[in-house]
């Protein structure tokens, strides 16, 4: 399932998203890329430098979008697990998160993320599992 452009927009007016400065810059059928640009105040403890939590925010989210992307409509979903290592320091105010679905059998769903800075250095890396949720209607 491909998330329209529409859908994106309400996807990056999440406060959290805006919070830390990320915003998902393309969906397709399990497939997510986002942008980091995080403000000073979530660089901890080296200046410039957004803090783990952050890059593993931005890896979660967009794993979990990736999931819902693979699930389709009338889906959320919760994480299971997701494992992460952080191979360079995270330096630069820009970072890109790709994601891309791995395997899906309806009820999980198992992605892998990578994180590069500005200059293509690996950030982060990591790997997660996804439970799929059908969303029933409220009567």
């Amino acid at each position: 399932m491909v998330i329209s452009t529409e859908q994106i927009e309400t996807i990056n007016a999440n406060p959290l998203y805006q919070t830390i400065g990320m915003r998902v810059i393309s969906a397709e059928d399990g497939r997510i890329i986002s942008h980091l640009t995080p403000p000073e105040n979530v660089c901890w403890p080296f200046p410039g430098q957004p803090h783990g939590g952050i890059l593993f925010t931005q890896m979660d989210s967009t794993m979990a979008w990736a999931a819902l992307s693979k699930a389709g409509e009338g889906t959320n979903c919760g994480t299971i697990n997701l494992e992460i290592q952080y191979p360079s320091p995270a330096k630069g105010g820009f970072f890109t998160c790709e994601t891309q679905v791995l395997h899906f059998t309806g009820r999980s769903c198992f992605v892998r993320g990578e994180t590069r800075d500005k200059d293509g250095t690996l950030v982060a890396m990591g790997q997660g599992t996804f439970r799929i949720i059908k969303v029933h209607p409220i009567l």
